[in-house]
């Protein structure tokens, strides 16, 4: 008998496009926006939500759902700053699924309600590689780099920044003090996804943060329009 393989991942990614696509739907019906926040960990991913909704909150409503692999530390942050969160604990994968989405929009639904939030942030789990390939219904995803992390990153995960809908540079008032190459950088990304518009920003600080605001309002506009 000829040897045959069979792959698990085609009937996982099938069921997910799936729950994507439900999602998608939901999140159109109560016209909330969803943003994917994607990044290796230590990025600064909550300290970025944070600023923004700090900048956005008079004009949107925001909710976030936190993924990690074990822990609720950046969900009690969330709502110790008056933001509606909820907690996924992967117990070990290393990336977010659209069933896991769909449970924790359904406890944000029962919750404060869909019809009270304008923007939901999914805080994805901290990871280069896996969460690229699990749609979640998201209107945009984001990759958040932090100059510590270095500038060779997107030479080595490509696939996160070629998937990016916008490319935030964080921790750039530390740069001075870390060898990261701003051009060789930007080299990289003109030849992986020219099209994404980049930031560089200090979350913490506030540098840049207003411009990446002024950004996703018009996201945000251009998709309740």
């Amino acid at each position: 008998m000829a040897e045959k393989t069979v792959s698990l991942n085609e009937p996982i990614l099938s069921r997910n496009e799936r729950l994507a696509a439900e999602l998608r739907q939901r999140f159109a019906e109560h016209k909330v926006y969803v943003i994917n926040v994607l990044s290796s960990p230590g990025s600064g991913k909550t300290s970025t939500i944070l600023a923004t909704n700090e900048r956005l909150r008079d004009r949107y409503r925001a909710a976030v759902i936190e993924g990690d692999i074990a822990s609720d530390v950046d969900a009690v942050t969330m709502k110790e700053a008056g933001i509606p969160a909820v907690q996924i604990n992967t117990g070990g994968l290393c990336h977010l699924e659209g069933n896991m989405i769909k449970q924790a929009v359904d406890a944000l639904d029962q919750g404060v309600g869909l019809d009270a939030i304008d923007v939901i942030f999914i805080e994805n789990v901290g990871n280069l590689v896996c969460p690229v390939d699990f749609d979640l219904g998201e209107n945009l995803s984001i990759m958040i780099l932090s100059v510590p992390e270095g500038d060779d990153k997107p030479v080595k995960y490509p696939g996160i920044f070629q998937h990016a809908g916008a490319v935030l540079l964080n921790k750039v008032d530390v740069a001075p003090a870390f060898d990261f190459d701003l051009d060789a950088y930007n080299a990289v990304l003109n030849e992986l996804n020219p099209r994404a518009p980049r930031f560089s920003v200090s979350a913490t600080r506030g540098q840049g943060m207003d411009e990446w605001c002024a950004w996703l309002s018009e996201q945000i506009e251009a998709a309740r329009a």
